[in-house]
């Protein structure tokens, strides 16, 4: 008899029980804007900044409305200005581009590696074209953070990073988004945090942090943070810094903060179900497992292998068949963007000179989300079943 999956892979977990209450006692009082808050009441944005900040052992934090957002604040901080160009990753998903084209500057794109993080050889062929790298840690995978920064201090390149995937990742103990001058990270519900929409965004920078507040859209009531610098920094910045605003509400942050408290133990998790699907996929014909470096502390909510060269009726095939058997997966080759596999060349408001090591790369990723609904069984049988239509197919080639 051959094997179905019938669970759903957009499913989440339910908000946890005391992030309910959290919430249902913000609905209550009303006060759901941030600087909405009572006499001697600090307000739930503001809590979660200064846990987000313990958390990752950064001086200063800021929750926002989006991801995306958070890029685009960063940007703005560090003086990126229309028409600058600005580096980063040709594998990557569309808001990070468009972060950039967001504040009228130009993606200039670096090639990625069979092990899907940035290209280290092309970057360094590419630092003399910008002053910024805003590093995509693609779909949770954390390149050479040591090599990357020694090649990017040295060329006097401030490098930002996109966590939207490695909330809870790290690089030798070193927690993702605390290499660069500024970390962001996404809370949009695919993430490793789930308040719908969502982000936060960390510096040790005094001023960086000033300007972001500043640009999120604090007007002067920027005293009611509890992990940004001192009033004397903003003195400097805040007549000159212009509102873009994008706060986060306290309804966000009431939801976020426990599962900010849960999120080692939902690591964990993932892990575990990661671990099922990379040994039930190892050895098939034809697919190349993505091996983490040991220097690497990944989360994985979500898992990629290549099907590398191979002819793109093959791969849709293996594609369209687990999905008849309940498996979704996603191919980041397609000539056409779906649903969120887009690739460099899809984004025409960001032209791109050609990268045919990339090309061959991306034309043979495949992706799959790895919800926490499912279980460590599942993730065994998803394996199975991709590995059998795998087999067929290239058996068949």
């Amino acid at each position: 008899m051959t094997e179905r999956f019938t669970g759903s892979f957009t499913q989440q977990e339910a908000i946890p029980e005391d992030a309910i209450a959290a919430a249902l006692d913000v609905l209550r009082h009303g006060r759901l804007h941030r600087y909405n808050v009572a006499e001697g009441e600090a307000g739930e944005t503001a809590l979660l900044e200064q846990e987000f900040a313990a958390q990752t052992g950064a001086r200063f934090c800021l929750a926002v409305a989006s991801g995306g957002y958070a890029m685009a604040t960063a940007l703005r901080a560090v003086g990126v200005k229309p028409g600058d160009r600005v580096l980063s990753n040709a594998f990557t998903l569309a808001p990070v581009p468009g972060a950039i084209a967001s504040v009228g500057a130009v993606p200039e794109f670096v090639g990625v590696t069979e092990g899907l993080t940035i290209d280290l050889d092309d970057l360094a062929a590419k630092l003399d074209r910008a002053k910024v790298l805003l590093l995509s840690h693609m779909r949770g995978h954390i390149c050479d953070m040591d090599r990357l920064m020694a090649m990017c201090d040295a060329a006097q390149v401030t490098v930002i990073e996109d966590c939207a995937h490695t909330m809870g990742a790290a690089w030798r103990d070193v927690p993702s988004g605390r290499h660069g001058a500024v970390g962001c990270y996404s809370c949009q519900t695919y993430k490793h945090v789930n308040s719908g929409e969502g982000g936060l965004l960390v510096t040790d920078d005094e001023e960086l942090a000033a300007r972001a507040v500043m640009l999120s859209g604090s007007y002067m009531l920027f005293g009611r943070h509890k992990a940004a610098p001192s009033p004397e920094v903003f003195e400097q910045v805040k007549y000159v810094t212009p509102n873009i605003s994008g706060r986060m509400d306290n309804l966000r942050a009431a939801i976020l903060r426990p599962q900010l408290r849960d999120l080692d133990r939902q690591v964990a998790r993932w892990n575990d179900r990661y671990r099922a699907l990379e040994q039930g996929l190892r050895d098939t014909p034809g697919l190349t497992v993505i091996e983490r470096p040991e220097e690497e502390s990944y989360v994985g909510s979500s898992i990629q292998f290549l099907l590398l060269d191979w002819q793109d009726k093959a791969l849709c095939d293996v594609i369209d068949r687990c999905a008849a058997r309940g498996v979704e997966l996603k191919w980041f080759g397609a000539p056409e963007p779906v649903a969120f596999t887009s690739r460099y060349d899809s984004w025409r408001y960001a032209p791109s000179e050609p990268m045919p090591k990339t090309d061959r790369v991306l034309a043979g990723i495949v992706d799959m989300r790895v919800p926490l609904t499912f279980s460590a069984e599942d993730c065994a049988l998803i394996a199975r079943i991709i590995r059998s239509e795998v087999t067929r197919a290239h058996n068949a080639a």
